[in-house]
């Protein structure tokens, strides 16, 4: 049986801050948007992986009042999941990403596990990490 990852999702408050953020920030292609009352799933994703894709949904879409009010908080204060991104210049990518007003987390820094990685914050507090493979 072959096991393979098509979808991942994440939280997010503006749909149009996330779009300029994964679209024009980082490159990523929009594979679908649709709207809903009360929410909207923005589907985005690497060019080179077209069978992988980052569901950018209404925070607490599908859940309870109480659930929904946790998710918002959680994610104003940055505690929801993230992504971690393979890039081939990391410093270049960096640089990109901290013109675009994005928080930053941690600058460019040689890892001991073996890359080089910088973190930020989505506009929504979704962490973002972004690793280099280090050279042998």
């Amino acid at each position: 049986m072959e096991l393979n990852l098509r979808y991942t999702f994440l939280e997010v408050d503006d749909h149009e801050a996330a779009l300029a953020f994964y679209r024009d920030t980082l490159g990523l292609e929009v594979r679908q948007d649709v709207a809903m009352e009360n929410a909207r799933w923005l589907t985005v994703g690497p060019k080179g992986q077209p069978d992988v894709g980052i569901v950018l949904q209404s925070v607490g879409v599908a859940r309870s009042p109480e659930d929904a009010d946790t998710l918002r908080a959680l994610l104003a204060k940055g505690s929801l999941s993230g992504l971690v991104f393979e890039v081939d210049d990391v410093d270049a990518l960096f640089e990109r990403v901290q013109a675009s007003g994005a928080e930053v987390l941690q600058e460019p820094m040689d890892q001991p596990y073996g890359v080089r990685d910088c973190g930020f914050r989505d506009p929504a507090g979704n962490l973002m990490r972004f690793n280099q493979q280090l050279k042998a």
